[in-house]
């Protein structure tokens, strides 16, 4: 086993990260192309750091890791495990936000979510454990989002990052649209879309298409029996029921239209990427089942009723407190 996605017993866990890494590509170059090179320094600090971690604990424990070609050096990436997550969460991160806040969320995911436990015993999701630890900790760097389709050079996103000078100029960035959402809970749909025309349908250019990406890379992964389709079917379909049952769709907007939920926000990463993770999650069929139910609703419920804009990373934490009581109810009888 590992502690990134569900692995089939035919795939050797080390295969099974390379083909997790295969597909979780095309989001993470959709990202970086829609939102230019910040995405692309954050994920980098992300992986340093992360990974970083993983072998400095490796290394004070004495665990020697054997050879692998496929995956680099095996001292700094172990499984390959460390280096999905360390991706997750810069994916989740802010583009553009302060290096600092990276690299504390990453060493906090490593030190305090996974190293401390072992190799595949942690009780944690770590990608959603660091993002947590940096809402509540950054919770207005948290909220730099780059406007789509905000490109600037280079030199501009280092500047920005590492804090150099005065950075991008005022008004680069833009509330998303969960953020204007929660803060706007009476919008119609149609005034909903003209505060962020980037995330208007599907065919809107913005975060659909990132999220359309995971979802390709997703599908590939059911197809290749890597993952199982209890838990992405129980997350998406309660997040759906869910918005469905609360959504007037008459002219009031005001919890949001399903649509909005399914292709906003981390949803389709999350329901691929994140809850079908073996370690934290359910390990039997009817548990995952349930484990995805549970997260895509407690995912509404937060982002409707509570304090965040999307909850996503506190409902994964949450059902991995409830995964024993989970895979009991999930056994035959």
């Amino acid at each position: 086993m590992t502690s990134t996605t569900v692995v089939h017993a035919s795939h050797d866990p080390r295969t099974a990260m390379r083909r997790v890494l295969i597909a979780l590509a095309p989001g993470v170059l959709v990202l970086i192309g829609w939102y230019g090179w910040g995405p692309f320094i954050q994920l980098g600090l992300a992986i340093v750091t992360f990974c970083g971690c993983d072998a400095l604990v490796r290394r004070l424990r004495k665990q020697r890791m054997p050879a692998d070609r496929s995956l680099g050096s095996r001292p700094l990436l172990g499984d390959g495990s460390g280096l999905v997550s360390a991706l997750l969460l810069g994916v989740a991160l802010p583009g553009y936000g302060p290096w600092w806040v990276i690299v504390t969320a990453a060493a906090f995911a490593s030190l305090a979510g996974k190293a401390p436990f072992g190799p595949a015993r942690n009780p944690f999701n770590p990608a959603m454990l660091g993002y947590a630890f940096a809402l509540m900790a950054f919770p207005a760097q948290m909220a730099q989002w780059p406007a789509p389709g905000a490109m600037p050079d280079l030199l501009d996103s280092l500047r920005q990052v590492f804090r150099i000078g005065d950075g991008l100029p005022d008004g680069w960035s833009q509330a998303t649209l969960l953020d204007i959402l929660k803060h706007n809970q009476r919008l119609t749909i149609e005034e909903l879309f003209e505060r962020v025309p980037a995330f208007g349908t599907l065919g809107a250019r913005g975060m659909e298409w990132v999220n359309l990406a995971f979802l390709a890379g997703g599908l590939l992964l059911l197809r290749q029996k890597v993952i199982g389709w209890q838990a992405p079917l129980g997350m998406l379909g309660a997040l759906f029921v869910a918005s469905l049952l609360f959504w007037n769709g008459s002219g009031s907007d005001s919890n949001g239209s399903p649509l909005v939920h399914l292709s906003s926000g981390g949803t389709l990463l999350a329901a691929f990427f994140i809850v079908t993770e073996p370690v934290t999650g359910a390990s039997t069929p009817r548990g995952r089942l349930l484990f995805g139910i549970g997260v895509g609703l407690l995912t509404y419920a937060i982002r409707t009723w509570g304090s965040y804009p999307d909850g996503i990373a506190f409902a994964v934490l949450l059902m991995n407190l409830c995964v024993t009581r989970l895979d009991h109810l999930g056994r035959a009888r």
